[in-house]
């Protein structure tokens, strides 16, 4: 291109890029990017003009060139499609006619903060320093997969909408597939109209998303399948109207959805499954809508209210270390009765461990307790006989004070009638002196012996009642060693 067929606008633009000046065609600094189809041509620029100048620009001795432009209408189609541009390119506040191509380009920084754009082809380009999309506009697909950004990716604030295009209906508005980015994705404030799909990405930093919206009901909202993260990804306040899928993700710091909203009614709104997290966050959370799947997950802490979980959960395999905030075992075991799969022993080992990880014993015998009541139900019912003699009389061993009261009160009811009518004696003369209490321990306790139940034949009622207590005796005693032994096996 000839410098002479530059329009004047074109001018400033090539005189100022050699020393790196900026050119502001803006009337004033709020403007909108998104009425720039009305600009005129004192600040249209075409987009061959700005490409020629990053390929094959001018330079000045001792100036560092640059691309620096505010307020812009870029006419035409910018195509840096496997281009090596050294030289930073700034376009803020402009309006794009066409969506940028850099395929396979390699760059030193792009910042196109609170522009509007129709879309941008990106895939595979290299960044050496930092690609921002701030408080962008675009209304069509960011393809970024495979993309490689030695610093950070930046997308606060940013509005993403499908394309219009036929070949862009169905094509997720913001693709980030197997990108490695250095640093972070700074995204906190983005709206995104459709699918974030970040699958197999590996990023250095953080992924921040707070008060981020991600709208796509009924599909999946956030694709994070196999993502890899160096410390957190945060979602505080994230709306999400749709599937959060975290499928074997690797975040090792925390995964932080504290007030989130999280809704995919009649569908799976979160899911995690075979991930490992360090610390996940769930944080005053409203109830999630929709089912949550966090099978075979490893966490080191869950933060959890009880109310945060929907009516269906699916955690078979879940493995965590310590759960918060500290709560009665009798809050937190309705979630295991939400299992998608009905009774999970493993579900209530799992809770028993966390609690005496923590040091609540008492809590981690309440968990089990209700294991054994659930695994009762599921047993044929002719077999439950014996499960509800051992719930009743010593709580399956972890209530032993049962038996203790049933002692006492048999105890009571055997000294208080044999007190009323001695027992004969076997052998007048030979026999000791009678004492009721004694008499009703010798018959409750089948090993300890006090010598009084071979002394004396009770008839009648009496009869019945010796019966009664012999066998009662021995049921406690059998429940009671049940109990013991298997308490010791959980030891």
């Amino acid at each position: 291109m000839e410098i002479t067929d530059l329009t004047p606008a074109e001018r400033r633009v090539w005189e100022a890029f050699p020393r790196g000046e900026g050119v502001d065609f803006r009337q004033s600094p709020d403007e909108d990017s998104e009425d720039g189809a009305a600009w005129g041509p004192d600040r249209t620029v075409r987009a061959e003009v700005l490409r020629t100048l990053l390929v094959s620009g001018p330079a000045e001795d001792g100036q560092v060139p640059g691309l620096k432009l505010y307020g812009a209408r870029i006419s035409g189609k910018l195509d840096l499609k496997y281009a090596v541009v050294d030289h930073p390119i700034r376009l803020r506040g402009c309006w794009f006619e066409r969506k940028p191509m850099m395929y396979g380009a390699q760059l030193r920084a792009v910042v196109l903060g609170d522009s509007t754009l129709p879309g941008l082809t990106a895939a595979t380009v290299r960044v050496e320093v930092v690609l921002r999309l701030s408080c962008c506009r675009i209304n069509g697909p960011v393809r970024l997969a495979g993309a490689k950004i030695a610093g950070g990716l930046f997308l606060q604030g940013a509005v993403i909408r499908p394309g219009s295009l036929p070949d862009e209906a169905d094509e997720p508005p913001l693709q980030l597939n197997h990108a490695d980015i250095g640093t972070d994705i700074i995204a906190h404030g983005l709206t995104v109209h459709g699918q974030l799909r970040i699958n197999g990405a590996t990023v250095a930093g953080q992924i921040n998303l707070d008060r981020a919206r991600l709208i796509n009901p009924g599909d999946v909202a956030l694709h994070a399948e196999t993502l890899s993260v160096g410390t957190d990804l945060r979602g505080s306040r994230l709306e999400a109207e749709g599937m959060i899928n975290l499928t074997g993700a690797r975040i090792p710091g925390q995964l932080v959805l504290s007030r989130a909203r999280l809704a995919n009614p009649g569908n799976v709104a979160l899911r995690a499954s075979s991930a490992t997290i360090g610390e996940f966050w769930l944080r005053k959370c409203a109830t999630i809508d929709g089912i949550v799947n966090l099978r075979r997950s490893q966490l080191d802490m869950l933060y959890a209210e009880p109310d945060v979980w929907p009516p269906v959960v699916r955690m078979d395999g879940l493995t965590y270390r310590v759960l918060h905030p500290t709560l009665p075992a009798e809050e937190r075991l309705p979630l295991l009765e939400r299992e998608e799969d009905g009774y999970l022993p493993y579900a209530y080992e799992q809770l028993a461990a966390a609690y005496r990880t923590v040091g609540d014993e008492a809590a981690a015998r309440t968990v089990q307790f209700a294991k054994l009541r659930r695994h009762r139900h599921t047993l044929p019912r002719h077999t439950r006989s014996w499960g509800l003699l051992q719930d009743a009389t010593v709580g399956y061993g972890f209530r032993p004070m049962r038996a203790a009261g049933w002692l006492v009160a048999l105890l009571l009811v055997g000294s208080v009638a044999y007190a009323l009518k001695h027992p004969r004696p076997l052998k007048a003369g030979e026999a000791p002196d009678f004492n009721p209490v004694f008499y009703t321990l010798d018959l409750m306790l089948p090993i300890i012996g006090f010598g009084q139940e071979q002394a004396f034949a009770p008839a009648g009622w009496q009869q019945w009642l010796s019966y009664l207590l012999i066998v009662t005796g021995w049921i406690l005693a059998t429940t009671t060693a049940a109990g013991v032994s298997r308490s010791l096996r959980r030891q």
